[in-house]
């Protein structure tokens, strides 16, 4: 279940508002795509800027927009253990698929203290769970021996990975069970991570061009490297302009020049700036987008 490209949903905003309406859409574009699921409230949802309360009804909207024909993987990640326990339990009983928990951040938890937080949270819930390791966010990073650790737990089931260290990434499949799913965090080291033994992506890009992100999976999986090279080629410049500027910042911008939700980011986050625009609208004329 947990493999292939899953989109790393926004989340819509309207006058301050969770913009409900636009969150229905972007998952029915997502299943009309053949994206293989969605993860609504992680990094690219700014899930830090949701108060409790809209966390909880982003994941019960895209549950009920989803209606059983995509897996949803909320991010139900936090620094406090008995916050994340919480957060994941609603994702449970809503519905979901399993949860996606970022290492807690601001903390900074030895090697043993991350492993203690995922194993209470899943002794706990007895939920799928999916490691998010993205130390560039949590100033603590996950060593692969320790995820091999994690991987013993039934309950935890695979790992995003977003160290940025395909080195990293390596050791990390080596040392995991092959039933223990490895997505790439990075929309550019899919097919690094996809060549090196790895599952999918948890993707940002596909908020944009999911059937491009889920043609790039299909080709490597139907043996054909050349096909997924080329379309990973053709998405580079698209790669690089959606990180230019930090996540969400561009992908929010690029569905608002789709015309497929407002331009509104909650602080500190602010709006991209004007230059960094115009060259993301440059790239997706180019691109065929715009």
């Amino acid at each position: 279940m947990f493999e292939g490209i899953l989109t790393a949903l926004i989340t819509p905003f309207k006058k301050g508002e969770i913009d409900e309406s636009a969150l229905r859409d972007l998952v029915e574009r997502q299943i009309a795509a053949g994206a293989n699921g969605v993860v609504p409230c992680g990094s690219t949802g700014e899930s830090a800027t949701l108060s409790h309360e809209e966390h909880r009804r982003v994941i019960d909207v895209v549950i009920e927009a989803a209606a059983g024909r995509i897996p949803v993987v909320p991010g139900t990640g936090s620094n406090s253990t008995k916050e994340a326990i919480d957060l994941t339990s609603h994702a449970r009983e809503a519905g979901a698929d399993g949860a996606l928990l970022l290492s807690p951040y601001y903390n900074k938890p030895t090697q043993e203290g991350i492993h203690d937080h995922y194993a209470a949270i899943a002794q706990a819930t007895g939920f799928p769970l999916i490691v998010y390791n993205i130390p560039g966010r949590t100033a603590s990073n996950i060593h692969p021996k320790t995820l091999a650790r994690l991987a013993e737990l039934p309950e935890v089931v695979g790992v995003k990975e977003a160290c940025g260290d395909v080195d990293q990434i390596a050791h990390v499949i080596a040392h995991c069970p092959e039933s223990f799913r490895v997505l790439s965090g990075d929309d550019a080291l899919t097919l690094p991570v996809l060549a090196l033994g790895g599952h999918g992506c948890i993707s940002t890009t596909a908020n944009l061009i999911p059937e491009q992100m889920v043609a790039l999976y299909q080709a490597w999986r139907e043996g054909d490297p050349q096909k997924a090279l080329a379309l990973h080629q053709q998405m580079l410049p698209l790669f690089d302009v959606l990180f230019s500027e930090t996540n969400p910042i561009p992908v929010k911008a690029a569905l608002a020049l789709m015309g497929e939700v407002d331009e509104e980011i909650r602080l500190p986050l602010t709006p991209m700036t004007e230059p960094n625009k115009a060259q993301l609208s440059a790239v997706m004329k180019e691109a065929g987008i715009l």
